[in-house]
């Protein structure tokens, strides 16, 4: 993963910044530009993953990149009242994301056929519990490619990116309100998918 050049932080002492919240280094940087690599440091691998997992490695890194100069030229506009500059971030990310809509779709799509995350190698050890997790797998892609683009970025915002549901409000800059009743309405969906293949996986056993 590179850090975009405008980046850059040489001459700061190592771990300087490690004690200091993110409103703080994005005030600093302001004056100091070199202090934002700080905010790259901190959350450009939580951004990777996330986009990753949404659109496989190789976009995943044109996501980071993009985000994170789209937040640098931005800096001058956040909200310093936010300590932590994750919603922000990954709010940007998803909107990067969107311009790859199809893209993911596509990968869900591809993984729904094939049952192998190219994001995520399965830790199952035992033959039986690799096909019952490729195939909850393989149903839970199905179902992330058939939800509303809205409902599928604040599902993966909290179950993918480990938001809060406020947090989640944030970066997608919609109500708390809104953020519950999309996920109510996307596990819905997921659950329903995912009982589906469970009865298949339980029949299958049963006729062994």
């Amino acid at each position: 993963m590179h850090k975009p050049a405008t980046l850059g932080r040489e001459g700061r002492p190592p771990d300087a910044d490690r004690r200091t919240d993110d409103a703080t280094l994005i005030a600093r940087s302001r004056a100091e530009p070199e202090a934002f690599a700080a905010i790259f440091d901190r959350h450009a691998t939580g951004i990777h993953r996330y986009a990753a997992r949404r659109l496989g490695a190789g976009p995943a890194e044109d996501v980071v990149g993009e985000t994170f100069l789209v937040a640098f030229r931005r800096r001058d506009r956040y909200d310093l009242s936010h300590r932590n500059a994750a919603p922000w971030l990954f709010g940007i990310a998803t909107n990067m994301i969107s311009r790859h809509r199809q893209a993911e779709v596509r990968l869900y799509r591809a993984l729904a056929r094939v049952g192998v995350d190219p994001a995520v190698e399965s830790p199952a050890d035992e033959v039986v519990a690799r096909v019952a997790a490729s195939g909850q797998r393989r149903a839970l892609a199905a179902a992330l490619a058939r939800l509303k683009a809205a409902d599928r970025d604040t599902l993966l915002l909290v179950d993918w990116a480990e938001l809060t549901y406020d947090q989640a409000a944030l970066a997608l800059g919609v109500p708390v309100g809104t953020v519950r009743s999309r996920l109510n309405r996307a596990r819905r969906k997921i659950r329903e998918a995912l009982d589906d293949i469970n009865s298949v996986l339980s029949e299958e056993h049963r006729n062994d």
